[in-house]
């Protein structure tokens, strides 16, 4: 009667929106919403009535009403607290495990309405099943199972299908249609779910009750709640129905070992209560899952690590921290987690665990660093030897690489103080019993570079063809007896300087008033002088290795070893030692001591490569090689003597020493001058007719930028005669320029020139034709550089006195100073301008050449 009456109901609400145009009430509405949704859609369709508008969805039949999220997103939430309070967000802080699953969108989690439908299923009052007809009549029907728990299928007696599973229905149904229909089968499935309601309580996100699908189970549940609160315990989360608790539903089961087996399907009614959190562990440090884990009554120690994914690869076992309260106190217990079977440690609410990492060191490794193809770490064993880690020279060694010189470093003690052990590289490796030494663990093997210095590493490379070492020239032995003055970055990368440096500072480190510095010195002629760590009973030939060898100019008859007396540095002693006798020998008082000083001496009267360059006018100019001792006279027999248009009056010879000199006095003068100009009375005494600023510091700039030249004046023609004698030096040079027919001025003239030298010409008639004389020019101290270099003063107190005229010769140069008293009568003026004038006239003789 009252299907009836809701269907009169609906076919008035249809007319009035078809015929009338007529807005149906509210309660007419209601009356056709409480029709079956197959009936809705028929009646619809005939009258045709978009269903939508009557039952405010613009959902269609097929889609499955989706229900509103409870909450919104927490993973929103919790990124505006961050933003809210970003100082107390630590991205390292250990969070309860497993919560995190409840951070995002609730629905996403909510059972669909069209997934498959388990065949144990237990159907209920309110689902929709659809019937399809297929044989010999072919029909579809959608029931509901009505509140008496049956459905009615046209043409067939009603069937009684609440309290069963999905499967037996589906029988049921088929049986009972190829029974009462002869030649028709059914085919069985579920529609639209009916829906019941459950209780969500205890923490929950947002406790209370929920309309749900009745494929609902207890994490969906969950869900649907919001999930869980900050205290919610994730372990022992219970099912109650009829006041009794059906299912204990472990979430870590699931989280962890994949497990739902718990997770059951709820029937309306059902009651999912979340008690608080139980005991809790920290577990932080070296473990796959660092987290905050709840605990059971009763779990173990190896339990609770295998919550926390077990150890990484770098935990320390055998010391793991916990951090516990007891009785109002903070206590420390170290736990030895290397048994995985027996760990004598039970777990408490509060504890605190950290696994910290394993020592930064090997173990049981042999160490390769230097001048090898592959450095780094090997594996040792009992036994080991240098001959199992340098296997070949070519194919394990670099082409630098010294074969003469290796050292092992090795630990002594647990202090980590060490010994020093020297060996041959080639013989070490070609197995040699005296060289090829046994390893320990941790020993470090070192393997230099045979040059110093890194460009001239990089220079000896580029000569060598297809891995072969080329001997080193007589200028690269040069080179590198210089290494002590490098430059930090100079140094060869596995050069003594930069290998030995730390080895040196760790002996330095370690010695005692009970142990003295194992420490030695070689100075003199070695390849590389300076401090080596002394090796075990190290000897005096092991300390020439060391330091690249003896020199050419080495003296092998004698050397001196300087000794502390009993370790006492007021007291020394000097050893003699004969170096062709004992290198090579294996006598026990050739062992050095702590703190030796070895010096190797010369060859007497030795001379390196010596020589000596000859420029200009010569019948054979070129650089010659000369012998200790060898006079300019026989140097210049050897050139085959001068050319026909030599001018050896004008010859310039410069030497080294004699630069060096020179440059430490335009130095000094530059710092003198400079100093004085500084100066207050310097400043009050300078009148309106000395120089000016400008000019001064001008003057100053040229003299401390200008490079001295180094010129020795001789008179060459009474050298080739021998009537002088010069001893010539290493890296001298000789300037013979062509004859001249010149005369310059230069100094406080108008305009400073070059004339044509003419006889019978004064220096007054020369001046006059550069423009005369400046106001600020010292005409009593003018002179004359004469084309060698000497400089000529007149004896007379007339300088243009008849006869002048016969003191000029081609070449020379007349020099006209400043007047000192325009400097407040600084003599260091004139000094300075005299020098820079000298530089000038030779600079300017040697250019011509």
């Amino acid at each position: 009667m009252n299907f009836f009456k809701y269907f009169i109901s609906a076919l008035i609400i249809i007319s009035s929106f078809n015929a009338l145009a007529f807005t149906p009430s509210a309660s007419q509405i209601e009356q056709f919403k409480k029709l079956p949704k197959s009936q809705q859609q028929a009646l619809a369709k005939q009258y045709g009535v978009d269903l939508s508008v009557i039952t405010g969805s613009s959902q269609s039949s097929n889609q499955p009403q989706v229900e509103e999220p409870t909450i919104g997103p927490r993973l929103v939430q919790q990124e505006q607290a961050a933003k809210a309070e970003p100082s107390k967000q630590n991205p390292n802080t250990v969070k309860p495990f497993g919560y995190e699953l409840f951070a995002g969108e609730p629905t996403t989690f909510m059972p669909s309405e069209t997934s498959a439908v388990p065949d144990t299923y237990l159907v209920g009052r309110g689902d929709q099943l659809l019937i399809n007809f297929y044989g010999k009549e072919s029909d579809s029907f959608e029931v509901i199972v009505d509140r008496e728990g049956r459905i009615n299928i046209p043409d067939l007696s009603p069937v009684q299908v609440a309290g069963l599973t999905f499967a037996e229905v589906k029988e049921l149904i088929k049986v009972k249609v190829e029974q009462e229909v002869i030649g028709v089968k059914a085919f069985v499935s579920l529609g639209q779910l009916r829906s019941m309601r459950i209780l969500v309580l205890g923490e929950a996100y947002k406790p209370g009750s929920y309309s749900v699908s009745s494929l609902t189970t207890v994490s969906h549940a969950l869900f649907v709640s919001g999930g869980v609160s900050d205290i919610a315990s994730l372990r022992n989360i219970q099912v109650k129905r009829a006041g009794k608790v059906v299912a204990n539903f472990d979430l870590y089961d699931l989280l962890i070992h994949g497990d739902s087996s718990n997770d059951i399907i709820l029937k309306p009614g059902d009651v999912v209560f979340v008690p608080s959190v139980g005991a809790q562990v920290k577990v932080e440090g070296l473990v796959k899952r660092p987290a905050i884990f709840e605990l059971k009554k009763g779990e173990t120690a190896k339990e609770l690590l295998a919550m926390a994914g077990g150890l990484k690869p770098g935990a320390y076992t055998k010391n793991a921290v916990v951090e516990r309260f007891k009785n109002n106190r903070k206590e420390v217990l170290t736990v030895d987690f290397s048994a995985s079977n027996i760990i004598n440690y039970i777990p408490q609410d509060g504890d605190r665990i950290r696994f910290n990492t394993v020592s930064a060191q090997y173990n049981n490794v042999v160490n390769l660093v230097g001048a090898v193809v592959r450095p780094g770490s090997y594996q040792w064993y009992e036994g080991k030897r240098i001959s199992d880690v340098l296997k070949s020279v070519r194919g394990d060694l670099l082409q630098q690489a010294d074969l003469s010189y290796g050292l092992v470093i090795r630990e002594i003690n647990i202090s980590g103080d060490i010994e020093v052990h020297q060996f041959d590289v080639a013989q070490a490796i070609v197995k040699n019993a005296k060289n090829d030494l046994t390893l320990n663990a941790n020993d470090k093997i070192i393997i230099f570079s045979e040059f110093e210095q890194k460009q001239q590493e990089q220079l000896t490379l580029s000569t060598t063809g297809s891995g072969t070492k080329k001997d080193k020239s007589i200028e690269q032995a040069a080179q590198d007896e210089n290494s002590n003055d490098l430059s930090a970055d100079s140094y060869s990368p596995y050069s003594r300087n930069n290998l030995l440096a730390p080895i040196i500072k760790q002996l330095k480190q370690q010695a005692s008033t009970n142990k003295a510095i194992q420490l030695v010195e070689i100075n003199g002629k070695v390849s590389y002088p300076g401090v080596y760590p002394l090796t075990v009973n190290g000897r005096v030939a092991d300390l020439i290795i060391a330091a690249g060898g003896l020199l050419e100019s080495a003296y092998t008859k004698e050397a001196e070893i300087t000794r502390m007396i009993d370790g006492n540095a007021s007291q020394v002693e000097h050893v003699k030692i004969n170096l062709e006798q004992l290198i090579g020998s294996n006598e026990s008082s050739l062992t050095l001591q702590s703190k030796d000083s070895l010096n190797i001496f010369a060859i007497p009267n030795w001379q390196e490569n010596v020589k000596v360059t000859l420029k200009g006018e010569f019948k054979f100019p070129g650089t010659y090689t000369i012998r200790r001792g060898e006079t300019l006279s026989n140097l210049l027999e050897r050139a085959g003597g001068f050319s026909d248009f030599a001018e050896q009056n004008a010859a310039i010879f410069t030497r080294l020493s004699v630069k060096q000199q020179e440059q430490q006095q335009l130095a000094r003068l530059a710092t003198e001058l400079r100093r004085d100009v500084a100066s207050k009375s310097f400043q009050n005494s300078v009148s309106t007719s000395a120089l000016s600023y400008d000019e001064m510091n001008k003057l100053l700039n040229d003299l401390a930028s200008v490079e001295a030249l180094g010129r020795l004046v001789i008179d060459l023609p009474l050298i080739q005669n021998n009537q002088q004698t010069l001893v010539l030096q290493d890296g001298d040079t000789l300037y013979v320029p062509s004859k001249r027919d010149s005369i310059s001025v230069v100094g406080e003239v108008n305009y400073s020139t070059t004339h044509l030298y003419k006889a019978g010409i004064s220096v007054d008639d020369y001046l006059e034709l550069s423009g005369g004389l400046k106001e600020r020019a010292d005409d009593d101290r003018i002179y004359i550089i004469k084309a060698n270099g000497a400089v000529t003063i007149p004896s007379s107190g007339n300088w243009f006195a008849p006869g002048n005229e016969q003191m000029l010769e081609p070449g020379d140069t007349i020099v006209v100073p400043m007047d000192a008293g325009h400097m407040d009568k600084l003599t260091l003026w004139s000094t300075a301008t005299q020098i820079l004038y000298q530089l000038g006239v030779a600079v300017a003789a040697i250019g011509s050449l």
